[in-house]
């Protein structure tokens, strides 16, 4: 995984980990806010063939509201992201570190609103 994000790579269809993300997201808070299929944006725009990948803008209005309030400008940042694409046989589900956030920002007060989103994140990521 990368250095700004953490997931992990797991046994279940597409279309399964999708569902079981946004159920996940859905118990931790989150609501989905935007879900972007790249595979068909790809298609539609480009007429270029993609594998199957869609990012999900998740949301927990409370986190979102702290955030905001400590920091404007973090809309720039937000929604949380979270990824789901094919990689072979497998299906990888993975979420920005809301930690990477801090670094850029450099407010300390965004440090315990990024930590628990981050647990939630990472609860998530490993239910799926």
């Amino acid at each position: 995984m990368s250095s700004y994000g953490f997931g992990k790579t797991t046994s279940y269809s597409f279309a399964e980990a999708v569902e079981r993300v946004t159920e996940e997201l859905k118990k931790e808070g989150f609501g989905v806010l935007t879900t972007i299929d790249v595979q068909d944006t790809l298609k539609k725009k480009l007429n270029v063939d993609f594998k199957k990948y869609v990012i999900l803008g998740a949301c927990n209005p409370p986190f979102a509201h702290k955030a905001l309030t400590a920091e404007e400008e973090i809309g720039l940042l937000l929604p949380c992201n979270v990824i789901v694409y094919e990689k072979g046989e497998k299906t990888v589900v993975s979420a920005f570190d809301p930690m990477t956030m801090v670094r850029v920002l450099g407010n300390d007060s965004m440090t315990a609103i990024a930590n628990e989103v981050e647990a939630r994140l990472r609860r998530v990521i490993a239910a799926v």
